[in-house]
C-alpha cells in the first residue's frame, strides 16, 4: 500500500504562481511513477502531468498546462507541481496518484486550488 497526502493548494490571482506538494510514504519502493490530476466543477477528472521513478525520471504534461506547470520529485519521495502563471480556467481539485509495479494506482485526497480572475 502507498498512502498520498497533497498540500499546497490555495487561492490565488490569474497570473500568480502556486507550489502544490505530495507526499508519498508506505511501499514506495514499489513506486514506477506519479502523476498529478485535477477536477473542475461538473467536468472530469483529467490528466495534469507525470514523471517516472526510473534513473530519466522523464516527465509528460498536458497541453492545457505545458510551458507553466513543472513536476519534480525529491529524493524522499515527495512529488511537486510548481504551477506558475495560473488562469481561471486552472481551478479545480488537484489529485496526485501513485502508480506501482504492480499496476495499482493510489491516489490522494485532493487540495482546492482557486484561481481568481
Amino acid at each position: 500500500q502507498v498512502q498520498l497526502v497533497e498540500s499546497g493548494g490555495g487561492l490565488v490571482q490569474a497570473g500568480d504562481s502556486l507550489r502544490l506538494s505530495c507526499e508519498a510514504s508506505g511501499r514506495t519502493f514499489n513506486i514506477r511513477g506519479m502523476r498529478w490530476f485535477r477536477q473542475a466543477p461538473g467536468k472530469e477528472r483529467e490528466f495534469v502531468a507525470r514523471i517516472t521513478f526510473a534513473w530519466s525520471g522523464s516527465t509528460s504534461y498536458s497541453d492545457a498546462v505545458k510551458g507553466r506547470f513543472t513536476i519534480s520529485r525529491d529524493v524522499n519521495n515527495t512529488v511537486k507541481l510548481q504551477m506558475n502563471n495560473l488562469k481561471p480556467e486552472d481551478t479545480a481539485v488537484y489529485y496526485c496518484a501513485a502508480d506501482d509495479q504492480y499496476d495499482s494506482r493510489y491516489w490522494g485526497q485532493g487540495t482546492q486550488v482557486t484561481v481568481s480572475s
